[in-house]
């Protein structure tokens, strides 16, 4: 949020100021805050050479161009656009590269008679590089359909009478933690033969070695043709070793041979030159020419690149099928501080050697039906209620690519790691800590492609519920790494950007802002956000408490429970500091100390107060599980206090204010005010005894926030604007204020279906679908803000996974049980 903060702040400073405009101070704040980002970033970026965590002064451009990526979760993803090229690289943990590399391809061949009849690249292009090969396919006669973990491109060759559709899939299963940590993808292209005569129909599929940065050209890079053969199937294909000092990697590409399929290669070719030896190799024959042996390593500055080509003949007004496969193996990965040594997850079933390539992609290309038959078992009750529009089909799958998308990582934890190791020198009675990471790893995602923290804990809020939905023990050990940052502490001083003091970098008892920034050390540097001391932040240590009572909910792990409980009552002592008149109820700091953290908060608030009387409520809950009677006492006594105070201080008879401050805009209608109820109401606290929010109170605040946030923003069709004055008009008090957050409307729209609204929720949540997937052309980088007019913040944001609550909420209502039975795992090793 502060990154609009600050580039509003170079803003104002262009603007003449006069009587009646911002006063001075804010002025010189506005220029503190400009002059020590831009200290810091100086230092960062051109002496240390180091990435900026948030880079204000080189943001990513918006290219509509991206679709379904390829790859599990945490090995790295590869991102294919809607036109069908590969243009954005996340291999190297957390660091994203954003080019088209154009010798990535498929073409096709057909020939009748043993003739070639029609060579055609499938890519509308017209590059300056391989001007040997045909290119400018006419994009009228090809479609483009996504569904994540799939994707459907679909090609009417013109004048052929043939059809090719090249379905797409990654090995993204829930429950599944073996398969889903796959770092591959499966291209499966059906043929369909609409012609009176047969046709032999050959795909290309041609890939540079490298990703297309500087790095290609570095020189000592090599390819080699390979086979694999287990369990009576073949695959063979074609290595792209890409040899670095730091983080070396293999790409394989491949095409399952079987009967009446015949696969051929070509092993190095100049992807810089004309192209004409490869083209005229498949024009002669629609085969490649497959020599032996491995390719001379690059020369510095040469590039290298292979293909490998499936070939079939398709009787007339037949249909055959081509398989082909991308794997990828970066096994063992240093962060940018490189001082450990991490292996990923896929590790653990292929081996970290380097050489799992091969085995890699016979088992893409072997197990692949399996994947989608589990995805359709899956997707298909979704997908075939005919009451859930169509819209939200769309968003609720195809949000999930942030889940490999998010820079995601999944690593192993040493074989030789004991529980003083990961608990540090405070973390002593986590008892599962080690048998929980042992199993299922460490997972982390960044809170935005552009947003370089990962699990930035305020936003996986939001987005926790996608994990424990769909793999609850990933959100379990993500915990219990949080569990274990609270309980240890960081002394080390530095300066805070925001207010230019100096505190230390992380607190004892005060959950973590996020746990590193892949520049540096993850997991063993905690806290990359540096604008402010979020040891002051009001929200943090009630998300903490709020997720572990939801996650007991779904996923009933009382030794979970028993592990984080006094966890929950250290940091809920330690937020009990902020209840500075002993009402029961917590106070903002008076600055902007919470998620929106361009927003002053004064005073009790809607957000974290009502955020606080949940998880007080939750703190309840867990007390009661637990048998826990004296602390169960002391904090319902706090509740009563809390919900009177809460009532008095903030309830206007319409819907709650934004803080009590009595300032110009503390009666704004924030569209988050109920987010404590959106987390009650998802574990079945919203009624009865638990009531925390009169339910009266709460629908004529949803109500409010429909009618004002919503249809009166916009002409309805943009979701909600985070703050709107009670005329109608959007509360400008913020650069935050007057924003839409995507993420936050989604779980609004859950909020609403828990409470019976389910109309008015779709409607909400329709708008930012419209306007992010369609209207902005932003597809799979989903934004965490945009205004009304042409101002949008942060692509590829986490946020927008709280999707997973509207369906969570469906269910709920459906009557459908809260934790959806386990798929069965396969054995340990393939």
């Amino acid at each position: 949020g502060w990154r609009v903060c600050l580039a509003h702040s170079f803003e104002e400073l262009r603007q003449p100021y006069g009587a009646g405009d911002v006063p001075l101070r804010d002025v010189l704040r506005h220029v503190g805050l400009a002059l020590r980002y831009f200290r810091w970033w100086f230092k960062k970026t051109r002496i240390e050479k180091k990435s900026a965590f948030i880079d204000l002064l080189c943001a990513i451009p918006l290219q509509q161009i991206y679709g379904c990526p390829l790859g599990g979760i945490g090995g790295g993803t590869i991102t294919r656009g809607w036109r069908g090229e590969f243009c954005r690289w996340q291999l190297n943990p957390g660091l994203y590269h954003y080019e088209t590399v154009i010798a990535n391809q498929f073409t096709v061949c057909l020939r009748c008679k043993g003739q070639t009849i029609y060579q055609q690249v499938l890519s509308v292009e017209r590059p300056s590089t391989l001007q040997g090969w045909n290119w400018g396919y006419c994009g009228h006669y090809a479609f483009y359909h996504a569904l994540y973990p799939r994707a459907w491109l679909v090609y009417e060759l013109p004048g052929q009478n043939v059809v090719l559709t090249c379905r797409q899939l990654s090995p993204v299963i829930p429950h599944d933690y073996k398969d889903s940590s796959l770092p591959v993808g499966v291209f499966i292209w059906e043929v369909e033969n609409g012609r009176d005569e047969d046709v032999e129909v050959s795909i290309m599929f041609s890939l540079q070695n490298g990703t297309g940065a500087k790095e290609d050209r570095s020189g000592g890079h090599w390819n080699e043709p390979f086979t694999f053969q287990k369990d009576g199937e073949r695959v063979a294909g074609v290595l792209l070793h890409h040899y670095l000092a730091v983080n070396p990697f293999t790409l394989a590409i491949s095409a399952r041979e079987k009967a009446g399929t015949g696969v051929t290669h070509v092993t190095a070719f100049n992807p810089t030159g004309l192209g004409r030896e490869v083209w005229q190799d498949l024009l002669q024959d629609g085969r490649l020419d497959s020599p032996t042996g491995k390719s001379s390593p690059t020369e510095k500055g040469e590039v290298t690149a292979a293909a490998v080509c499936a070939s079939c003949r398709v009787p007339a007004h037949g249909h055959k099928t081509l398989e082909l496969a991308l794997a990828w193996d970066m096994p063992c990965v240093h962060f940018g501080s490189k001082e450990k040594l991490h292996l990923r997850r896929y590790t653990r079933f292929f081996g970290s050697e380097g050489d799992a390539a091969p085995a890699l992609s016979h088992y893409a290309l072997t197990h692949y039906e399996e994947w989608e038959r589990k995805i359709e078992a899956w997707q298909n009750p979704i997908l075939e209620n005919s009451q859930l529009p169509s819209w939200y089909k769309s968003a609720l799958f195809n949000e999930l690519y942030f889940m490999t998308d998010g820079g995601t990582i999944w690593m192993e934890v040493p074989p030789d790691c004991c529980a003083e190791d990961l608990q540090g020198p405070a973390g002593a009675g986590l008892s599962h800590l080690l048998p929980v990471l042992r199993e299922y790893g460490r997972f982390a995602y960044l809170e935005g492609q552009e947003y370089r923290m990962y699990n930035t804990y305020d936003v996986h809020f939001y987005a926790s519920f996608a994990l424990v939905m769909l793999w609850p023990k990933l959100q379990i050990s993500l915990q219990y790494d949080i569990a274990v940052t609270v309980v240890n502490e960081d002394v080390q001083p530095r300066q805070y950007l925001m207010c230019g003091q100096t505190a230390q970098v992380k607190m004892k008892n005060v959950v973590p802002h996020d746990i590193g920034d892949p520049g540096d050390e993850p997991w063993q540097r905690v806290n990359a956000y540096l604008m402010h001391d979020t040891a002051d932040w009001k929200d943090l240590n009630l998300k903490f408490v709020l997720q572990v009572y939801r996650d007991y909910y779904l996923t009933r792990d009382s030794l979970y429970l028993r592990d984080m409980w006094p966890v929950c009552q250290a940091v809920m002592e330690s937020e009990l500091k902020f209840d500075t008149d002993n009402d029961g109820l917590i106070e903002n700091g008076g600055f902007a100390d919470q998620t929106y953290d361009a927003w002053v908060v004064h005073g009790a608030s809607a957000y974290c107060g009502g955020l606080w009387l949940a998880a007080v409520c939750m703190m309840c809950k867990m007390a009661e599980e637990l048998g826990d009677t004296e602390v169960r006492q002391k904090y319902l006594d706090i509740l009563n206090k809390g919900k009177e105070a809460f009532e008095r201080r903030l309830w206007n008879g319409k819907y709650y204010n934004y803080d009590s401050s009595g300032s110009r805009t503390s009666n704004s209608i924030m569209s988050d005010q109920c987010a404590g109820q959106w987390f009650l109401g998802a574990c079945g606290l919203d009624q009865g005894e638990f009531e925390v929010f009169p339910k009266s109170h709460v629908l004529s605040a949803l109500k409010t926030i429909f009618e004002k946030n919503v249809l009166s923003f916009a002409g309805g069709t943009m979701g909600a604007v985070n703050g709107m004055r009670p005329d109608g008009v959007p509360d400008t008090s913020s650069v935050q204020s007057n924003e839409v957050w995507i993420g936050v409307v989604y779980s609004l729209a859950a909020t609403m279906i828990q409470e019976g609204m389910v109309e008015e929720g779709f409607r909400t949540a329709e708008g930012c679908y419209r306007t992010v997937w369609e209207r902005l052309g932003m597809a799979f980088q989903t934004p965490e803000a945009y205004r009304e007019k042409k101002v949008y913040r942060s692509l590829a944001y986490m946020r927008p996974l709280s999707i997973w609550s509207m369906q969570l909420a469906l269910e709920r209502r459906a009557g459908q049980a809260p934790a959806p039975a386990q798929l069965p795992q396969g054995p340990t090793h393939p």
